[in-house]
């Protein structure tokens, strides 16, 4: 558990007024000194994180933010930080001093209700202002509370409220492999495959179907076509690296089922459907369109990289135009996307289910389709129906949408003509 991804781990955001004792609250609980405390109002600048291991719960890891009323120098940046972790906080810890409400602490409340965040109330400092109302979880100063006692109370509000897709995610291939089955699994080394290691997808795919007591076999793509040859029974399903996509579904057999590991992230971390009726809105781009390239992790661009070389390529090729590509990386997500007629999200490996979700969000409501590397790929090159088979439902949901753009367009241009 103490190597668990942050992406996986269940994100508790600490949010408050400036000096209310977020910071103190924070080293109480974790049970060491992880923020700096001040009694000076500011102190806190960037998001803090701190991954820790909160039983009957699991991982977590706390998110120590700014001030959301800090009016200093650098305020707005801070608050802009903090505005950010709404987007994938699953927990929101709105900390008080004592019971006084004010209309930071109702606006917070409110942008919660709107993501649909839950809200465990702190009143801080009872010792110092008193505690008004019930509802609030109590705690000390922090430096003279008991902390077995405010930790066991946490904990207890943590479990009335977490959110239902963290106590049951979505399976990742736990559903597509039976018991005693084998899941094969095809795993490139390129320039981007880490040295002496594979990327977590790979990693999180292998340990979910042994928990599920299935087998898997890895192999290169180019001993995918021997491995299969060598089995006496089909594996269960295929899955491969998003970029030999072409190649597994040749060499698999029509009646083995198959798929990339960022489709399986897709459904783990996003909506399936949503991204699969994104994905048919590919074959509506035109001449100078805009599409937002989002990766999920800020790293050193390859030669070769996937996002910001390869998938730009292979869309300019697939729909025969050249178009403009945006790429955002990390946890910038533009907040105006109206101008963008397609967004490509990478299979959110490092980030968790809210903030994939989020971001979905944020697309609907600017009327983007949105879909994610995986699928972009497949349809790119003519495949996107095989590796959607496995997922009936974002299979239909794809259909369905791809017809509707399609007799969308034939009115258009009869509009046109006439």
């Amino acid at each position: 558990m103490k190597t668990t991804p942050k992406s996986l781990r269940l994100q508790i955001a600490l949010i408050g007024r400036m000096n209310v004792g977020k910071s103190s609250f924070l080293n109480l609980i974790v049970g060491q000194d992880v923020s700096i405390v001040s009694a000076q109002a500011g102190t806190t600048t960037d998001v803090v994180e701190k991954p820790m291991e909160l039983l009957p719960i699991g991982p977590v890891v706390f998110l120590d933010t700014a001030g959301i009323d800090d009016s200093t120098a650098l305020g707005e940046k801070r608050i802009s930080k903090t505005e950010k972790v709404f987007n994938r906080a699953d927990v929101i810890l709105l900390l008080h001093e004592g019971g006084v409400i004010t209309d930071f602490e109702r606006s917070v409340e409110a942008k919660a209700e709107k993501k649909r965040i839950p809200v465990v109330k702190v009143a801080n400092k009872v010792d110092l202002f008193g505690l008004a109302d019930s509802s609030f979880l109590p705690c000390n100063s922090t430096n003279s509370g008991a902390r077995d006692e405010v930790l066991a109370a946490l904990k207890a509000e943590l479990l009335r409220v977490c959110p239902d897709e963290f106590i049951t995610p979505p399976p990742l291939i736990s559903d597509l492999v039976k018991p005693a089955g084998l899941a094969m699994l095809i795993v490139p080394i390129d320039l981007q495959a880490p040295k002496g290691r594979l990327i977590l997808p790979q990693v999180s795919t292998i340990r979910d179907a042994l928990d599920n007591d299935a087998a898997t076999l890895v192999c290169k793509e180019s001993e995918y076509a021997r491995m299969l040859s060598l089995l006496k029974k089909a594996p269960d399903i295929a899955v491969c690296d998003s970029q030999m996509v072409h190649q597994m579904v040749a060499d698999t057999p029509p009646e083995v089922p198959c798929t990339t590991f960022s489709i399986l992230f897709a459904r783990l971390k996003g909506d399936l459907r949503k991204f699969a009726m994104g994905a048919a809105a590919i074959d509506q781009l035109e001449p100078n369109d805009k599409v937002l390239i989002a990766e999920s992790c800020s790293h050193h661009a390859m030669e070769d990289d996937i996002g910001r070389v390869k998938i730009p390529c292979w869309l300019r090729q697939y729909v025969g135009v050249d178009i403009q590509i945006d790429v955002c990386a990390g946890r910038d997500f533009p907040e105006n996307l109206s101008e963008y007629k397609l967004a490509v999200q990478c299979g959110g490996c490092m980030q968790n289910r809210r903030e994939m979700l989020s971001r979905i969000e944020s697309c609907e409501a600017a009327n983007v389709p949105i879909t994610n590397y995986g699928m972009c790929i497949a349809q790119t090159q003519g495949v996107l129906k095989r590796v959607l088979s496995p997922f009936p439902s974002a299979l239909l949901a794809y259909e369905e949408r791809l017809g509707s753009l399609n007799r969308q367009r034939r009115k258009n241009e009869r509009f046109t003509e006439n």
